[in-house]
């Protein structure tokens, strides 16, 4: 009940928006809204009477006559949810909030969460990959854009994020780049070695445009100016390899 009376604090006395409480207290911006309407429909105000303690303030919130039991709540769809997972920018949260909608007294998120991860664990799917030290280093664009605001201008823009993961230990190097093109493609590419402070023996990228100008399985068309005339330790004044 801490939360709920510095949740109901924060909006009432310093007047802070749903989102800001949110982000202040580092909880998700529907249980702002929830604990809110439910202040509001229990005809609370504040300040709160001092006699007020714990236990009613929950009970007046959260009335247990009109909570179902574990039994009589609708089970989440593991499966359906397994599989939304994989689609670009689903959250667990989101899928969280579309359960919520169809099922008003289903299970809070921390419990939904809870029951995904306990079905995951038992998928015994898996491809062991063995990579050595320093070996391969796997270079991409993420799949979604950030906002990025210019603090003279105002102006927003947005900015493609360029990852490079270590194969051994997935140690990660990530930027922002207003664009895609090959010279910011290469130019990230020099920020992450001096980033680690040596190369590896092989850079593994995807099929991104800016790097393999023809797919293909087995041969695939590197763009020239990615393609090394020398190595990696002479084009970086002979560091050592990771």
């Amino acid at each position: 009940m801490r939360k709920t009376k510095e949740i109901l604090r924060l909006h009432w006395e310093m007047g802070l928006g749903q989102r800001q409480i949110a982000r202040s207290l580092g909880i998700s911006h529907s249980t702002v809204k929830d604990h809110l309407c439910r202040a509001e429909a229990a005809g609370l105000i504040w300040p709160l009477p001092d006699d007020l303690n714990d236990e009613t303030l929950e009970e007046m919130l959260f009335p247990r006559s009109k909570q179902r039991s574990n039994e009589e709540r609708i089970h989440p769809d593991l499966n359906y949810i397994h599989r939304e997972l994989r689609k670009k920018g689903v959250t667990l949260q989101l899928l969280w909030m579309e359960y919520k909608r169809e099922n008003p007294q289903g299970y809070q998120y921390s419990r939904f969460c809870q029951l995904y991860h306990q079905f995951k664990n038992q998928l015994h799917v898996s491809m062991r990959q063995v990579y050595n030290a320093g070996e391969k280093l796997f270079v991409d664009w993420a799949g979604q854009t950030v906002s990025i605001i210019d603090k003279e201008t105002g102006e927003t823009r947005q900015a493609s994020i360029f990852v490079a993961v270590l194969g051994a230990s997935n140690y990660i190097y990530a930027e922002a780049s207003l664009s895609q093109d090959l010279p910011s493609w290469i130019k990230a590419h020099c920020q992450t070695f001096e980033f680690l402070g040596g190369v590896p023996s092989l850079i593994v990228p995807d099929n991104t445009r800016t790097a393999v100008t023809k797919p293909n399985y087995y041969e695939p068309e590197v763009n020239i100016t990615y393609q090394p005339t020398l190595s990696f330790r002479d084009a970086m004044g002979q560091r050592e390899v990771l």
